[in-house]
């Protein structure tokens, strides 16, 4: 950006040795090539006002010969408060860009980021991906082999992998296939549980291999909607369990006492069957006996 700007400086002209003159204007054009000459001028003029300096020249003609003998110093003078102004405004821009490249990669997913938990990991990943363009599932946890809890977990894109064969090419479909959703992509996070109980990113896949939609054209999923904790879920079902197991002890016992009532039943049964057999053969042989005499 180029800026033009012309001032109007006053100063005293000598005409002959006895101190006569006249004060004359004098044009004088100013350029510059960014934005912050405007600020930076202005911070040179504050400066040079605040320290006694001024531009009108209202002096004698010793004064000139003071102002001319001076001019160098005066021109360093305004160098250094220009310096001055010009590197504020640079630091502040460096600040700036600074912030806005902290903001960025906050923003992102990047190596060594810190969640307090994964379902913290979830929703930033969720939120990012809202934000690029693309939704997200869980895809795959690694458990410890001594508490079986999850220590790493995977949230790829909702377009990883492909459909299985076996549901593409099924026989007994009665509505038409969904439209095909997998194509591949390889766009991931993944978080890994550290000791102190931080899950760290230790892999992020950037890129994707399909277009990706703007954010308000992101759809929603239920996942989205509804984010149910995975320690929440890995309560419910060791409470679940607990209950199952708790079920089938209660049921072992009752088929217990089943079983042992059903034995003497049929104990009973088998002593009143040979009572009746023991009475059906004395009947015969008593009948056998008339039949003789």
């Amino acid at each position: 950006m180029v800026g033009v700007a012309v001032v109007m400086v006053k100063l005293w002209w000598p005409r002959g040795s006895k101190g006569d003159g006249d004060y004359i204007m004098i044009p004088v054009l100013f350029l510059w090539l960014h934005y912050p000459f405007t600020s930076t001028w202005m911070c040179v003029m504050e400066n040079s006002i605040g320290q006694g300096q001024g531009i009108d020249l209202d002096e004698s003609d010793g004064g000139l010969q003071d102002a001319t003998y001076d001019e160098h110093e005066t021109e360093d003078e305004l160098s250094r408060d220009l310096d001055s102004c010009t590197g504020g405004n640079d630091r502040t821009v460096e600040g700036s860009v600074e912030k806005l490249s902290t903001y960025v990669d906050a923003s992102e997913p990047n190596i060594g980021m810190e969640f307090k938990s994964k379902d913290d990991a979830r929703e930033f990943y969720v939120s990012y991906g809202r934000r690029t363009g693309f939704t997200i599932r869980i895809h795959h946890n690694r458990r410890s082999r001594i508490t079986n809890a999850v220590i790493s977990q995977d949230f790829v894109c909702s377009k990883e992998g492909f459909r299985a064969k076996k549901y593409e090419n099924r026989r007994d479909r009665v509505l038409p296939p969904p439209p095909v959703t997998r194509e591949g992509c390889h766009a991931m996070l993944r978080v890994t549980l550290k000791e102190g109980g931080k899950w760290v990113v230790t892999k992020f896949v950037r890129d994707h291999s399909h277009k990706l939609l703007s954010p308000g054209k992101v759809p929603w999923r239920r996942s989205d909607k509804i984010l149910v904790g995975e320690d929440e879920k890995d309560k419910k079902i060791r409470e679940l369990s607990n209950e199952l197991d708790s079920e089938r002890r209660r049921c072992k016992r009752q088929c217990a006492v089943y079983q042992e009532q059903l034995q003497m039943v049929l104990k009973d049964i088998e002593h009143h069957s040979d009572h009746l057999s023991r009475t059906v053969q004395n009947i015969v042989m008593s009948i056998k006996e008339i039949e003789d005499q």
